[in-house]
């Protein structure tokens, strides 16, 4: 998550379904598939949707803002809607001038977000929320349909950018969502999946191309592709992270907002336990030393296991360090990060919601080329007997102690 955006915590109160448009149709339940895609209808909002054959997975994707994945379904409309969507303020109908939190399980962005190579501060301006800005490109401005088909659509942008060092970054944006079936998630991860699991996964390949006269080079600040992904918290969601324990240094980044305390926190045996009950506002970050290619969170309560899997570069890189302020080493940043919202001093509240977020090393490109992230985002639904094998396999992890962990 971001900084933050001062809004009053306003719940929906009152109805908890949603009645249809046409007499005769069924109650929407709020928290469904429907719900979320009634909703976004209702308030003028157009998307897109990637449906599996069978009609059970569903990925709801909004042009209008950056080709987001709002949300995913593994059981058509009347399944659980797995993103967050921020609905008071898109009932709202504003725009704001500085940021649009609009939600959505999985969004383009670009980092660095702090720091002297900053793209949302402006060059020589005290880093301090009043002036933080997220850029037009990645907040309120459509990316175009290039292609579509059933399963896929490819979004396409170009713009330009420039760094609070001055640096200009002419490029362009190619983004594409895929929908994936059970075989290619069971062959990609090399796990076996039931008949009597729930099952909704895509892939996003996101590049940026180097359009302008000159080198992107580390002098002058480097961009990467950031992807973060809103989801809904509960009492028994556990964020899960494997690290690596035969790297050196930091092995967790937990002070962004303040120590995270150990209660909320636990490290062991190279898996990251973080509780996520939008309770506490709190954010972790994994360096390249520590980080794989995975994360993941277990809701226990719905039986909800969601995998995320990021591509990393084959040999060291830099990552750019999103930190507002001064800063002693840009290129010091994290690959996987995670977020759990919470109250502010006023005791406001943008959400509550969670965030997992991946990011690519920084761009070093020489005109016309280009750098590619690609992400994959698979939410499966079953038992714990069914889910617990696939954690052991790809996590190394038992998921009786994610479970349990801070219950």
């Amino acid at each position: 998550m971001l900084q933050l955006i001062n809004l009053k915590n306003t719940l929906l109160v009152g109805a908890v379904t949603l009645l249809a448009s046409c007499s005769g149709q069924k109650e929407v339940k709020m928290g469904s598939y429907a719900y979320d895609a009634q909703f976004l209808k209702e308030n003028g909002i157009e998307y897109t949707e990637l449906v599996s054959a069978d009609g059970n997975s569903k990925v709801m994707i909004v042009p209008a803002w950056q080709g987001r994945v709002m949300t995913t379904s593994a059981s058509g409309d009347e399944g659980d809607s797995y993103g967050w969507i921020n609905y008071r303020f898109i009932r709202e109908g504003k725009v704001s001038p500085q940021f649009n939190p609009v939600g959505g399980e999985e969004r383009f962005w670009l980092g660095p977000e702090g720091g002297p190579f900053s793209l949302y501060f402006k060059e020589g301006q005290e880093q301090v929320y009043d002036n933080w800005i997220v850029p037009t490109v990645l907040d309120t401005e459509a990316f175009a349909i290039k292609s579509q088909d059933d399963s896929s659509v490819h979004f396409v942008k170009n713009t330009r950018l420039t760094n609070a060092s001055g640096t200009t970054f002419d490029m362009n944006i190619d983004r594409t969502v895929s929908l994936m079936n059970t075989d290619e998630v069971a062959a990609d991860f090399g796990i076996q999946l039931s008949p009597g699991m729930k099952i909704v996964a895509y892939k996003s390949e996101n590049k940026i191309t180097n359009t302008g006269d000159s080198v992107w080079t580390k002098e002058g600040g480097l961009v990467s592709v950031w992807m973060l992904g809103c989801f809904n918290p509960t009492p028994t969601t556990t964020v899960f992270i494997p690290y690596k324990e035969d790297a050196e240094g930091t092995i967790v980044n937990d002070e962004y907002f303040g120590k995270i305390p150990a209660d909320r926190l636990i490290k062991e045996e190279g898996i990251i336990y973080f509780k996520i009950d939008g309770k506490y506002r709190s954010k972790l970050g994994l360096p390249a030393s520590r980080a794989t290619s995975l994360c993941g969170s277990y809701d226990s309560s719905k039986g909800v296991l969601t995998i995320l899997w990021c591509s990393l570069p084959e040999t060291p890189s830099a990552y750019v360090n999103g930190q507002w302020g001064p800063q002693e080493d840009p290129f010091a940043g994290d690959v996987i990060n995670s977020y759990n919202d919470g109250p502010v001093e006023d005791g406001s509240i943008m959400g509550p919601f969670y965030e997992i977020e991946t990011s690519s090393p920084g761009a070093e490109l020489v005109p016309g080329a280009s750098l590619v992230h690609t992400q994959k985002v698979i939410h499966i639904q079953g038992e714990d007997g069914q889910l617990a094998p696939i954690v052991q396999k790809l996590f190394g992890a038992d998921l009786n102690v994610i479970k349990t962990k801070f219950q």
